[in-house]
């Protein structure tokens, strides 16, 4: 079966992108979609991203083949009482909510097990809106499917493979199991996240110096901070019985090195680090999760008018976009004084390629 009509409820970072996504590599599919945010949807017709504004979740969602619910996680339940009134017996309804327990209860409740199935694709940015959707940002990503127990074999079979000619990487778990994995790698991670950028702030001086010399490694663990407070707070009460779970284990974790240290205990301590660090590099290089892969290289660059812009004008004149440059005022893990980041690997070893060529010092 060929999706013909695809109907997206809800159009920021993540639906914004799977609809890039989908117009992309099936540009014939008709794509319908209403958002509270009507600027919104007005961006994402301009885009060619969606083929059709609707006022509201009405009969014109009827004819949809499958409908994505890209609002946030607690208003996506509530629409499914709303749709079961509206759609076929063949309409595949799916979700790309953080969580999945409470959605699935009201696909329950509402008798709509066969038709229901839970997604959530693990890619995402602290950025927010469609203005921020890429189609690449599932790319390589891992895209968890979450199946109830009466879906057929086939349909869930059909969902896979169209979710990796969309070129992601489908996966398919229980519901009850996605929960607790993602309370591990996701939410708790989040929560970390956002306590240590508050510890900071309340442990600094009136003359901010935390603040301003805050090096490399603190932004890069707490850059998830910036993320949309209303989707954590959902993303928490939807999820709190296995965010509390893991949470008190990671607090016992403190709890012990915290004894390693009053204790001076050498042995434990190194092993705290290597064991972490062994660990952490047998992660694959894969876009899942909330901590993306960055290509970022390090220059080293004499202080000199036009110096800057002189390496951005090489690096453009071979077709090379840059994300983002800058200096590093606070080198304690970086050796160059500046750095260059880009939007994929391709971009990265190019321009590492070229630079060296040209005599720059870089660092990978």
């Amino acid at each position: 079966m060929k999706f013909q009509r695809i109907g997206f409820i809800g159009l920021g970072l993540i639906g914004g992108s799977i609809a890039r996504a989908i117009k992309y590599f099936y540009p014939e599919t008709h794509i319908l979609a209403y958002s509270r945010t009507a600027a919104s949807l007005k961006e994402a017709r301009d885009a060619g991203a969606i083929d059709e504004i609707c006022p509201a979740v009405d009969a014109s969602f009827g004819s949809c083949d499958l409908i994505f619910l890209c609002a946030p996680v607690a208003a996506n339940a509530s629409y499914l009482g709303i749709l079961k009134d509206l759609i076929s017996d063949s309409c595949i309804l799916t979700d790309v909510g953080s969580t999945k327990t409470d959605i699935h209860r009201r696909v329950t409740q509402l008798g709509l097990e066969t038709r229901f199935i839970g997604g959530h694709p693990m890619a995402g940015s602290e950025k927010t809106g469609f203005l921020s959707s890429k189609r690449l940002l599932i790319e390589n990503a891992y895209y968890i499917l979450t199946p109830g127990e009466l879906v057929p074999r086939e349909t869930v079979a059909q969902m896979e493979a169209f979710i990796a000619s969309l070129k992601a990487l489908p996966l398919v778990l229980p519901y009850t199991y996605h929960d607790y994995v993602t309370a591990v790698i996701s939410h708790l991670p989040h929560l970390i996240a956002a306590s240590l950028v508050n510890l900071v702030r309340d442990l600094d001086g009136p003359e901010e110096i935390m603040k301003k010399v805050a090096a490399g490694g603190f932004k890069d663990i707490t850059r998830i901070a910036s993320s949309s407070p209303e989707m954590w707070e959902q993303i928490c009460l939807t999820n709190e019985e296995n965010i509390g779970k893991v949470l008190s284990d990671y607090i016992h974790a403190l709890e012990a090195i915290q004894e390693s240290l009053s204790a001076r205990d050498q042995g434990k301590l190194h092993q705290l680090f290597c064991s972490s660090r062994e660990y952490r590099n047998s992660i694959p290089d894969v876009s899942c999760g909330p901590i993306k892969k960055e290509y970022a290289l390090y220059c080293d660059m004499v202080d000199e008018a036009g110096s800057i812009a002189t390496l951005a004008t090489i690096l453009a004149t071979n077709g090379i976009s840059l994300k983002n440059i800058g200096i590093i005022h606070n080198r304690e893990f970086e050796e160059a004084v500046l750095r260059v980041e880009f939007y994929d690997k391709n971009a990265y070893d190019k321009a590492v390629e070229i630079l060296r060529k040209y005599r720059y010092i870089v660092y990978t």
